[in-house]
């Protein structure tokens, strides 16, 4: 790359990137950049994206973040153009992510926990078809086993991203709000309150565990609409009764009866879990459910 050039355009190319709105880059959006305006900076042909990069970065405000997820999920890198917070990056992963689970629990005032797991959902192109009646025997067999999770991860000193590849669900009750985060204000694309509320039920793991999901509900019980709620649960479509679940939740955390009552219209025709691999339970006939003993 010739140096005199770049050096030239320099006040221009930092033009660009200071009016750009946008802040967070992936290596084809900045080879894009460099084409469209190679010829207006006077470059040579035989600059190319790397080399453009690196000037970047040691010229000007340019930086990297790296996302490591391990195999066979590809390494995924961002450039960041100034000071971008962490989760504005992390949204950038796939295309329409939000944060969910845990995070949207503590997005949402739900913990007094800080997770260290930050978690994204990016929906599946298509929805799920099930095949198959849904019968005791096959929810006994299924609840004795351990609970799959993601191995879609990437760590660092930093962070610890996890990625969910959640049902298509049309991102039902994914919302911007006003978050701060990293001290600083932003507009974060997460679940809705009671969205979270079904995610955790339905994920423990995901969320600090059935004692944290717990505490959440009983957090909630002053913000959310359980119409709303029990109207996302209709919508949702789960094949295991979830509602049940949730039911039992919003009971544990103090709900009137007259709001339970809400829950209580889906029909019960199995016995359920509120957890997978439960070693030692009790029976919760109200909303035929078992759960930790002592819960």
């Amino acid at each position: 790359m010739n140096k005199a050039r770049v050096q030239i355009a320099k006040p221009d190319i930092v033009k660009l990137f200071n009016e750009h709105p946008t802040k967070v880059w992936r290596q084809s959006d900045i080879a894009k950049i460099l084409t469209e305006h190679r010829e207006f900076w006077r470059l040579a042909q035989s600059t190319t994206t790397t080399e453009f990069i690196k000037f970047l970065t040691t010229s000007a405000s340019l930086s990297q973040i790296v996302f490591p997820f391990q195999k066979p999920y590809p390494r995924e890198i961002r450039y960041l153009w100034g000071d971008v917070r962490l989760q504005d990056v992390m949204l950038t992963l796939k295309p329409h992510c939000h944060f969910s689970h845990y995070t949207a629990v503590q997005m949402h005032g739900l913990t007094e926990q800080v997770p260290k797991t930050t978690y994204l959902n990016f929906e599946q192109p298509l929805p799920s078809n099930s095949t198959g009646e849904l019968n005791q025997k096959s929810i006994d067999a299924a609840f004795k086993r351990r609970v799959r999770t993601t191995n879609y991860v990437a760590e660092t000193e930093q962070f610890r991203v996890c990625l969910l590849n959640g049902k298509n669900t049309g991102y039902l009750g994914v919302e911007e709000h006003e978050v701060r985060t990293e001290g600083r204000p932003g507009r974060n694309r997460l679940t809705s309150i009671e969205r979270t509320l079904i995610d955790i039920a339905v994920r423990p793991v995901y969320s600090g565990g059935v004692f944290e999901v717990l505490k959440a509900y009983r957090l909630a019980r002053d913000k959310i609409s359980v119409n709303k709620l029990a109207a996302m649960l209709h919508q949702l479509k789960f094949i295991y009764p979830y509602h049940q679940v949730v039911g039992f939740y919003l009971d544990r955390a103090g709900f009137k009866s007259t709001l339970l009552d809400l829950l209580r219209r889906f029909p019960m025709k199995f016995d359920f879990y509120l957890e997978h691999q439960m070693k030692q339970t009790e029976y919760v006939q109200a909303w035929r459910l078992h759960v930790p003993q002592g819960f």
